[in-house]
């Protein structure tokens, strides 16, 4: 093609300066609104480090947000506005994150903040252990900079009442021993345990899991990759990889075991592997350690234990369906365990019994929201931890949009066993028609609370009295809380049903995660149905009103002397058939048990 002629009666008219074009191009290149101050840029590089030459990963910023809190103690006005430059993230954006999640403060550039916060759980155990009493008299002991905050439950339920100093657990108490911690060693978090000691579980099949009550331990002795690769550790994945134990033996293993998800929802493990293993590649995979139902901590005394056994039946588990990348989401009230899990990766990943998939290891903000599975894929890829709609389903349109195979912890954490053992160890277990082993956490008005390896079809009495040395002196069963807060009440003549999937939905309840929390007589089911119905309301991410206001309207209803059940019920059938996911449509779950098997104490 010809190039056009020039013209010589049109005289070329500058538009701008070879500077002004400069000065032009810099302005478009800065984002809008507040512009980042040189220090507080310096300040966020020195946190998430230098910016790769493809740019910050926008998935990570929650981890910012982390390291921003953990070293300045609050996140401030200046830090945020330069942590959206740095990330090419409009600021609306970071500061709706950050703003979301419990476990972020936004202050403003030279605002105070506490030297040291004290969270109290006020979770239905350790408010039945006396944590309103330690709310009540702490403030006034430990002084002005020191912030006393309620907090929901922090996943020690059979520590109860459990507090956290900052960063560092306090089983089991008192106002003398917080205070002591406070002045003594200040928050920070006692460093990974170094005591080795082997853990078997299925060796405590029909046994207690916890220790005693007086032997309670922030941070007990655990098998680390040494030791658990001398016993044996790590040989299927090995196997696997070597082409001497098939994939389809695997899958048979697991689908004749019975393994059904143990994080609530029940979805057989096996049947989940195989429908992801179907999905074009490349596929993604999550375990959801964000362990937030009140009365729930089994995650916890297993990782805390024997964190290899989980990352083995996580490595089988990934080869087996095929995925790429595993993403672990912790929840951050579990400090000591994320200390110990980082550990132990850095030595698998040293000395591999295998190709490893990429292992990243995200770490919650505090938002029980995030243990439903569409909420933690969104807040594992930096945003607010919504529920998403469905379909699709995350097996097919999951993490980055991928297929994407979910899992509970303690599902994975029998993987081992389950094809070691065969199919038929796990399921020989079982009452009352029931088959397979449930890891129960029992907490309240029981004398020795704990994690209880039981099998699965177990009656409420009968957990009580084998596995519990029954009731605390001075109580007589009253209720029982079979799945957390979220699982309903049932009195003491609903004792004998057994505890499984399926077996308590005709009596408006359900199993969950087995968070079973036991009431005396001296309890009342409506404080709590009250206590459970508030944490819905503080943990509700607000995204549909139904949940946000029903949450909050039910709560303000359940304190009056006599309950408007007309409007209670109301409330109760929208937020359970217009809510978004499952802690709407659960919270109704308390008021309607209380309302059946309880009316004298709400008339």
């Amino acid at each position: 093609m010809n190039p056009t002629p020039t013209r010589p009666d049109l005289a070329a008219v500058p538009l701008a300066t070879a500077d002004q074009l400069r000065q032009r191009l810099r302005r478009h290149g800065k984002l809008k609104g507040r512009q980042p101050e040189d220090e507080a840029l310096r300040e966020v590089r020195e946190c998430i480090g230098p910016k790769p030459a493809e740019g910050h990963r926008r998935d990570l910023l929650i981890e910012h947000l982390h390291r921003l809190n953990d070293r300045f103690g609050a996140l401030r006005e200046h830090h945020l506005v330069a942590l959206s430059r740095e990330l090419n993230v409009p600021m609306a954006e970071v500061f709706e994150v950050a703003t979301f999640y419990h476990h972020f403060e936004v202050v403003a550039r030279d605002a105070a903040v506490p030297a040291l916060t004290v969270r109290v759980c006020d979770g239905l155990p350790c408010e039945l252990a006396g944590a309103r009493d330690l709310l009540e008299r702490l403030p006034a002991l430990l002084g002005t900079e020191v912030r006393v905050i309620a907090a929901p439950c922090i996943g020690r339920c059979e520590q109860a009442p459990a507090v956290a100093v900052h960063q560092a657990a306090v089983p089991l108490a008192t106002v003398e021993k917080v205070v002591q911690r406070v002045r003594g060693g200040g928050g920070a978090s006692a460093p990974a345990p170094t005591a080795v000691v082997p853990f078997e579980p299925a060796d405590l099949a029909g046994r207690s899991v916890s220790p005693p009550r007086d032997q309670a331990e922030a941070i007990p002795a655990c098998t680390d990759y040494a030791a658990y690769r001398a016993a044996g550790g790590y040989a299927l994945p090995a196997a696997l990889a070597a082409g001497r134990l098939d994939a389809e033996a695997v899958l048979r293993a697991m689908e004749d075991s019975g393994l059904r998800g143990l994080g609530g929802a029940g979805f057989p493990a096996g049947r989940k592997w195989r429908i992801v293993r179907e999905q074009p590649a490349p596929r993604l995979f999550a375990v959801n350690i964000d362990e937030g139902e009140p009365g729930t901590f089994k995650d916890r005394t297993y990782l805390e234990r024997d964190p290899h056994r989980f990352l083995e039946g996580l490595l089988v588990a990934a080869q087996v369906v095929g995925t790429e990348a595993v993403y672990i989401y912790l929840r951050d009230e579990y400090h000591d365990a994320r200390a110990l899990l980082e550990q132990e990766l850095v030595r698998l990943a040293a000395d591999p019994p295998c190709p490893l998939p990429r292992i990243e290891l995200r770490r919650g903000a505090g938002a029980y929201i995030c243990g439903e599975e569409s909420a933690m894929i969104e807040s594992i890829e930096g945003k607010r931890g919504e529920p998403r709609m469905r379909p699709p389903y995350i097996a097919q349109v999951g993490l980055f949009g991928r297929p994407t195979l979910e899992h509970n912890f303690e599902t994975l954490y029998w993987v081992r066993d389950i094809v070691e053992r065969g199919p038929r160890w796990f399921a020989s277990f079982g009452r009352n028609g029931r088959s397979g082993l449930r890891s129960f956490s029992v907490s309240g008005r029981v004398k020795e609370p704990g994690v209880k390896l039981a099998p699965a079809g177990i009656t409420l009495r009968e957990l009580v009295d084998e596995y519990c040395g029954g009731m605390q002196e001075g109580h007589e069963l009253h209720a029982y809380l079979p799945g957390g807060a979220s699982g309903g009440i049932l009195p003491a003549s609903l004792a004998d049903l057994p505890l499984d999937f399926d077996t308590l939905q005709p009596h408006g309840c359900f199993i969950g995660s087995a968070a079973v929390i036991v009431l005396g007589h001296r309890d009342r089911a409506r404080d709590a149905a009250l206590n459970v119905m508030r944490f819905f309301e503080h943990e509700s991410c607000g995204q549909c009103t139904p949940c946000r206001v029903g949450t909050a309207k039910a709560a303000t209803l359940m304190q009056a002397p006599a309950w408007d059940a007309s409007t209670l019920e109301d409330l109760a059938q929208v937020m359970a058939d217009a809510s978004i996911c499952g802690l709407g449509q659960a919270a109704p779950n308390p008021i309607r048990c209380v309302q059946q098997y309880f009316p004298h104490e709400i008339s």
